[in-house]
């Protein structure tokens, strides 16, 4: 366990990565190439549909300064330059797009033994600047995430929230979209020599009344197999299962099911990631 509380994006994670994380409906293939002198090449490829979408990312990391390249297939050009630890629990971030003139900004990120800080603007003449901050300790932490818009003068985003550790036990509770939407999740490890956990995650939504539940689960086969499960309150059942075929390589089927509709047919992923 981390001695401090982390950044405001660590409250719920374990219970968003248990319900959402590599779930999903297309096919995805990456491969992933190193160079002698560091030079690291990832190259992506995605179909959705009838349409394909692909990436090629190139990082060089020198000393503690990682530089990312990314070109995609609609000819954009994503540029990220992070300096780990200039200063102790320090990292600073800048990046652009191209041909996106208004897209540059910079971040810094600071992690001290009970505060995660992290605030970002952009380079524009009337930038949006994002801060969110999170005070605690690693059983304990409180946070905010902000944005103002310095050309109307408003906040465009206010969101809250609680996290609370203890042993194998996580709870968040977040209110989100200015308080428009109430979130509470759930995550907990029942048998570590299996890694099987399980989680929910119930949001309320009060402009419109509505409730979403999600109730899932996790379960190691054996050391390279994890299959995981998940159904939510409208009927959706999801199901996967990953294999890791070589070290740091994975092979992932997934599936979705509409039980109220069940004549439809369901959804299936693949995903493929290679890396020597």
């Amino acid at each position: 366990m981390s001695k401090g509380p982390g950044l405001y994006s660590d409250i719920g994670k374990k219970a968003r990565d248990l319900l959402f994380k590599d779930y999903h409906s297309d096919q995805k293939f990456t491969i992933s190439t190193y160079s002698p002198t560091g030079v690291a090449i990832t190259s992506s490829g995605t179909k959705k549909g009838d349409h394909f979408v692909a990436d090629v990312n190139t990082q060089l990391k020198n000393k503690n300064i990682t530089t990312d390249v990314k070109v995609d297939t609609s000819s954009n050009l994503f540029a990220t330059i992070t300096v780990n630890e200039p200063a102790p629990g320090l990292k600073t971030i800048f990046s652009f797009r191209v041909p996106d003139q208004r897209s540059g900004k910079v971040e810094v990120q600071y992690l001290h033994d009970y505060a995660g800080i992290s605030t970002s603007v952009g380079l524009t003449a009337n930038p949006i600047v994002n801060f969110s901050g999170v005070v605690g300790t690693n059983v304990l932490a409180l946070g905010t995430d902000l944005s103002f818009d310095t050309k109307i003068g408003e906040l465009t985003k206010f969101n809250a929230g609680l996290n609370f550790t203890k042993d194998d036990l996580i709870t968040s509770l977040t209110v989100n979209d200015k308080g428009d939407a109430l979130n509470a999740s759930y995550y907990h490890v029942v048998n570590h020599l299996t890694n099987t956990a399980v989680g929910a995650e119930v949001t309320h939504r009060f402009s419109t009344n509505e409730n979403t539940l999600t109730l899932g689960t996790q379960h190691t086969l054996d050391p390279l197999t994890t299959v995981k499960a998940r159904v939510n309150n409208f009927g959706k059942a999801s199901a996967l299962i990953q294999h890791e075929w070589r070290p740091k390589s994975f092979f992932t089927i997934s599936g979705e099911v509409d039980t109220k509709a069940i004549e439809k047919s369901a959804k299936v992923g693949l995903g493929l990631a290679l890396k020597p």
